[in-house]
């Protein structure tokens, strides 16, 4: 039994560069002929170049895009629309038998005004998370620089951003102060919420957006601070592939048995 190899001309054979040399070339009487095909020549390499380059350029941006925001947000946002999430357990374990689907964490957020040690104290946004749903945040659990994650829960503290802690001169066991305008209502009106919180764990996700402005708190002491008692405002859902949100989205709608809005990260 004898196999036959197919063979063939290789790229850039001697047959391809006689044929190229034989338009590129200047003949005493074409001299002019070739000069344009020099330029046409070097034009159509200019432009696949820059083509090239192009690509790599959106392909990193969309590397670093699904890596870095995505590292720390989800997928899909679910939002309740007739009542509050507090039936978010059974939701989320619901959602997490899905195929394609890698996991769920209900999410406590809010938007506060912030203040260390030093500075007159900036905006900030508050994360309400449970410790072995931030396990799963990859992005955030292995890139602890000071303090851990463990206990989290009971811990009674925060963990925030390496800028954050660099702008406020903090470190661990300092405390930052949150201030939430929406607090507790009074005869004189709502008055603003303030309460400090040690520093549990200092991290560094790489996006200064990120390190200088979000602050991670126990989901419990979270709905305690916003006033979510056993509830919380959104289920973010993060899928096996990003790209394949829209085949998830019905089947997401009929594991949440309720009326729910869905928004994906695109």
């Amino acid at each position: 039994m004898t196999e036959t190899v197919a063979t063939g001309s290789k790229p850039f054979s001697a047959y391809e560069r006689m044929i190229a040399w034989r338009y590129l070339r200047a003949r005493r009487k074409e001299t002019f002929i070739s000069v344009i095909a020099g330029f046409s020549f070097t034009g159509i390499m200019l432009g696949v170049a820059t083509l090239i380059i192009v690509m790599a350029v959106m392909n990193g941006f969309r590397a670093e895009l699904l890596t870095r925001i995505l590292g720390i947000n989800g997928h899909v946002i679910m939002q309740p629309m007739d009542r509050p999430l507090d039936d978010f357990d059974a939701v989320i374990k619901r959602v997490d038998a899905l195929p394609g689907i890698s996991f769920a964490i209900p999410v406590v957020e809010g938007q506060v005004l912030a203040k260390g040690n030093v500075g007159a104290g900036s905006g900030a946004l508050v994360r309400g998370l449970r410790e072995e749903d931030i396990n799963k945040l990859q992005l955030v659990a292995k890139n602890v620089r000071q303090g851990t994650f463990q206990g989290f829960n009971a811990a009674g503290g925060v963990a925030i951003g390496t800028r954050m802690a660099e702008n406020m001169g903090l470190g661990l066991g300092d405390r930052l102060t949150l201030i939430s305008p929406d607090g507790d209502v009074t005869p004189l009106g709502m008055a603003p919420r303030v309460k400090s919180y040690p520093v549990t764990a200092i991290f560094e996700i790489g996006m200064s957006e990120y390190d200088a402005s979000i602050v991670l708190m126990p989901l419990e002491e979270s709905q305690l601070y916003f006033n979510q008692d056993n509830k919380v405002q959104s289920i973010e859902i993060f899928a096996d592939k990003p790209d394949d949100v829209d085949a998830l989205k019905k089947p997401i709608e009929e594991a949440a048995q309720r009326s729910v809005m869905l928004t994906d990260w695109r």
